[in-house]
């Protein structure tokens, strides 16, 4: 029995000394990317990127899955430039993400793009609280740290990454943004949602990533013309403090980020109406994906029958 317990500690020290040496090289990378001009940065990623296709990992075998159901149509031949241009994609917001904290506000706006714009300013300017549901697309770092640059401050939830170490730099980096961070822990009896209501009852802005939920709670949806789970919480929330749920999808444009917002999604009372808004929301996401699908960067089970 001494024998085991040594070596289940003995473990347990080996995966935290593993933990921390991701922490540290993670962290290190982020501050050297930071300091790498745009150009070589972004090239470094896109070797990276093409390095990650070429393995065909369980990620980017998932991520081709989820592109087949988005585009069906597809022969093999273009199913696989997609999914290497959606790799691709995926390893820019990363570049992006790391640089964002050293990157000027004014460029950054200049280079953010919007459509409809006004479904998320008039609600906020009108003292309702705004909801906005966002797919895995572009950056949505980016689009964070437009809005607050833009006089939104917003805030949303982060699920807590081990090592503590770094999720506390993830935290610190979208605070230095001007986004106020709460934690989500799974398995936890604890919710962010009701200091999420607080904050929409002033008036606040919250924006929260909405294509993917495994948790007894999630509600049944159609996104992309295959059944799917997605949370309920963006729908609960708006109904419960009169905020409006507006769904944004994201897409990149050459250097730019294109943010569209589309049309407020109404609750209705009930667990039906939390369904069927929240169905109205993947329609939105079915609508910007379909359309952007190399930016939909969901590398995980998403779909119900891939969830078995």
């Amino acid at each position: 029995m001494a024998g085991g317990r040594v070596e289940g500690g003995l473990r347990r020290v080996g995966s935290a000394t593993a933990e921390q040496a991701v922490a540290t090289g993670f962290v290190t990378g982020w501050r050297v990317v930071r300091a790498l001009p745009e150009d070589r940065a972004l090239r470094l990623f896109e070797r990276g990127a093409d390095r990650l296709y070429r393995k065909n990992g369980r990620a980017v075998r998932q991520l081709r899955s989820n592109l087949r159901r988005v585009r069906p149509e597809l022969e093999e031949t273009a199913l696989e430039a997609l999914t290497h241009r959606a790799v691709r994609s995926y390893l820019r917001y990363w570049c992006e993400s790391f640089r964002l904290p050293a990157w000027p506000l004014d460029d950054l706006v200049a280079r953010t793009r919007t459509v409809h714009e006004e479904r998320l300013r008039t609600p906020y300017a009108e003292g309702r609280g705004v909801v906005v549901a966002l797919p895995h697309q572009g950056n949505w770092d980016w689009a964070g740290a437009w809005a607050c640059g833009t006089g939104m401050p917003l805030m949303t939830v982060a699920e807590r990454l081990r090592p503590e170490r770094l999720y506390d730099e993830f935290v610190a980096f979208r605070a230095g943004l001007g986004m106020r961070i709460l934690p989500l822990d799974r398995g936890s009896d604890r919710s962010p949602l009701p200091r999420l209501a607080e904050y929409l009852r002033q008036g606040g802005f919250v924006c929260l990533l909405a294509d993917r939920d495994l948790s007894r709670t999630a509600v049944d949806v159609t996104l992309c013309g295959s059944p799917a789970r997605m949370p309920a919480g963006p729908a609960l929330l708006a109904r419960e403090t009169g905020a409006a749920l507006v769904p944004a999808t994201l897409s990149y444009a050459g250097r730019e980020l294109e943010i569209h917002f589309h049309e407020e999604v109404r609750v209705g009372p009930g667990a039906a109406g939390v369904a069927t808004a929240m169905q109205g929301v993947a329609d939105a996401f079915t609508t910007g994906i379909t359309a952007h699908p190399e930016d939909w960067h969901m590398m995980q089970r998403v779909f119900l029958e891939d969830l078995g």
